[in-house]
């Protein structure tokens, strides 16, 4: 089973992560947890790249193929060799982000940028996508003193169109998406996840 994290910044993907790997863990399962950009070394190559602060000439077009590259990395590397071999796989972002980032925040082509995802993954979709949603300011200042990057620095509109975008996308995909509240506590948002994976995994 193939689970991706999405959200907007500060919402929490990074706690929850480890919190349902060691529950699904506990219950016999054989889970990798893995991140985007990276989860390879090429692909944290890339992610330094696309991240730091200084590089503020970056394009859109060339922080979309940036992130493409880490992916198709990533995807050949770790997540389907552990799909194969019956793991679940738990990613922090996935080809969503792209969309939800590149697409509606960069205000893209949206057919442009889906075609180059699915290059990249040759068209491997996760079973399910959490959506840890959360007011963009709210969001923001959680990350601050935390790993502020590029992205993060990008004006208030921009996060507000990633957000929006997010929300269309489940819209159209309600059978992938499960849409999370992440202005609860901690403890809600990991009891509301559980409940979604295990519904998924045909378990009471």
């Amino acid at each position: 089973m193939f689970i991706t994290f999405e959200g907007p910044e500060g919402s929490g993907k990074s706690t929850q992560i480890p919190a349902l790997a060691e529950f699904l863990q506990a219950q016999g399962h054989a889970v990798l947890t893995t991140r985007e950009p990276g989860g390879t070394e090429i692909g944290e190559q890339i992610r330094a790249v696309i991240h730091d602060l200084k590089n503020t000439a970056m394009h859109p077009r060339t922080e979309t193929l940036l992130y493409q590259a880490a992916r198709a990395q990533i995807v050949e590397q770790i997540i389907r060799p552990h799909l194969a071999a019956g793991g679940i796989v738990l990613c922090d972002r996935y080809a969503d982000s792209t969309i939800a980032y590149q697409g509606y925040g960069h205000q893209q082509n949206l057919d442009d940028v889906r075609l180059l995802v699915r290059y990249a993954t040759e068209g491997l979709k996760p079973d399910l996508t959490l959506l840890l949603d959360i007011d963009v300011e709210a969001g923001l200042g959680r990350k601050q003193g935390e790993e502020w990057n590029r992205l993060d620095a990008y004006a208030v509109d921009f996060h507000r169109r990633v957000r929006a975008g997010y929300h269309q996308l489940a819209q159209e995909e309600p059978q992938r998406w499960v849409v999370i509240d992440a202005s609860q506590s901690p403890e809600f948002v990991a009891a509301a996840i559980r409940a979604s994976v295990l519904q998924r995994l045909g378990k009471p």
